[in-house]
């Protein structure tokens, strides 16, 4: 199967091992990913509250620059930039006018055909879990982890359109395919607060401390992520949640990816495990799975 593969901004950047353990997974899968040529910032940025134009406009032009490729669906692994291509499509397909205007701005045409899907949405339905349990070599027994969802890969899901906005299950049921203890807990969609990184620090440790609390309170090995702001935030927050709950906190923030390409065999350093603050190596090494 070929699909058309929009990385985004910080996959190319903070963000790679998420861009390179994707790559690798789906390459496993039997997925040959063609990047959309030309791509640029998808909106979900200043523009977004500053004009719509622009924002739709950015987002449309690699809607325009997807549909020149011999494919019918687009995969992105960025919850954000999921939410500013599906918007922008709806947008476009709801308001004559607006298409229009966007297609003025960015001197193409749109014809909308194109299935827009988040990662883990395309693994669990599109790829699904027979075909993801075929290639597990290595399962994850005796790791026990909290899927952690955020807010923006399932809310609003009248946007979304994926899963249950209050209880999603997608990523539970791949890690539990791939052999892990999934617990049940809480905050799957709790906000860690990555949005307000810059202008509230004190509010953003505030929300991420409630997760990086309960999940050491349940003795997880890790939280798993599906979002890039997520990994950064709850990954980079927890000495200064630890200074102020005086104690040390150290629950590793892995992509769920990079256990997929573990549990598929694939080599442990290719999925840059190595990158994270909180080294997720030691117990992944305790429990024999690299």
């Amino acid at each position: 199967m070929k699909v058309s593969y929009y990385p985004g901004c910080s996959l190319e950047g903070t963000a790679k091992p998420y861009d390179e353990s994707t790559r690798k997974v789906l390459g496993a899968l039997d997925v040959v990913t063609e990047e959309i040529p030309e791509w640029s910032c998808c909106g979900s940025s200043p523009a977004l509250k500053m004009d719509r134009l622009l924002s739709v406009s950015l987002a449309a032009h690699n809607l325009a620059q997807a549909e020149t490729q011999d494919v019918d669906d687009i995969v992105i692994p960025c919850p954000f930039c999921f939410r500013r291509l599906l918007s922008a499509q709806e947008e476009i397909k709801e308001d004559e006018s607006v298409k229009e205007r966007v297609e003025k701005a960015i001197e193409k045409q749109l014809s909308g055909d194109m299935a827009i899907h988040n990662l883990l949405g395309f693994l669990r339905h599109t790829i699904g879990l027979d075909a993801i349990k075929e290639k597990v070599k290595k399962p994850l027994t005796g790791l026990k982890v909290a899927p952690y969802y955020g807010c923006y890969l399932v809310k609003p899901n009248g946007i979304t359109h994926f899963d249950n906005p209050e209880n999603p299950v997608s990523m539970d049921e791949i890690l539990q395919a791939l052999g892990a203890e999934v617990i049940d807990w809480d905050f799957k969609t709790e906000c860690c607060g990555a949005g307000l990184s810059v202008s509230k620090t004190g509010t953003v440790c505030n929300l991420s401390g409630r997760i990086i609390r309960e999940a050491d309170y349940k003795k997880v090995d890790a939280i798993v992520v599906a979002c890039q702001l997520c990994q950064a935030n709850l990954d980079m927050r927890q000495d200064e949640i630890g200074k102020a709950d005086r104690r040390k906190y150290a629950v590793p923030v892995i992509y769920f990816t990079q256990l997929l390409g573990l549990a598929f065999g694939l080599d442990a350093g290719e999925m840059e495990l190595r990158h994270h603050l909180v080294n997720p190596m030691p117990v992944l090494t305790q429990k024999g799975l690299v």
